[in-house]
């Protein structure tokens, strides 16, 4: 299995951005997709995640303002961030892990994409 993020850049404070995650594999709709960020100089912090149900999960520092997705038929997960705010810089990753009827935040996940660059500045 292989997934690739995309749809990172520069946003000013407030905005919003659509992170696309692109899967491939087989039998990727039976996964858990994990959404994953680390900023400059600290480690690395769940965001959020979906099962294969699916059920979402969010962390605190997150909710109400992202909302993540799939579509299984495009093999493709997606993290739309709104209320943008500079503590949200950081590389984001996606994950996907073939145990997808789990609570999805406690997944060691498997597949790690090579991240993309969300700069939140004015």
């Amino acid at each position: 299995v292989q997934v690739a993020e995309s749809g990172g850049g520069l946003v000013q404070p407030g905005g919003s951005l659509r992170l696309s995650c692109g899967a491939s594999g087989s039998d990727l709709d039976y996964y858990a997709f994990g959404w994953f960020r680390q900023a400059p100089g600290k480690a690395r912090e769940w965001v959020a995640c979906i099962n294969s149900a699916p059920r979402t999960y969010y962390a605190d520092s997150v909710k109400g303002r992202f909302s993540t997705s799939r579509d299984d038929a495009t093999s493709t997960v997606y993290l739309q961030m709104n209320s943008l705010k500079p503590e949200d810089t950081a590389v984001y990753y996606c994950a996907a892990d073939p145990y997808g009827s789990a609570a999805c935040p406690a997944l060691d996940y498997q597949y790690w994409g090579q991240g993309t660059v969300v700069a939140v500045s004015s």
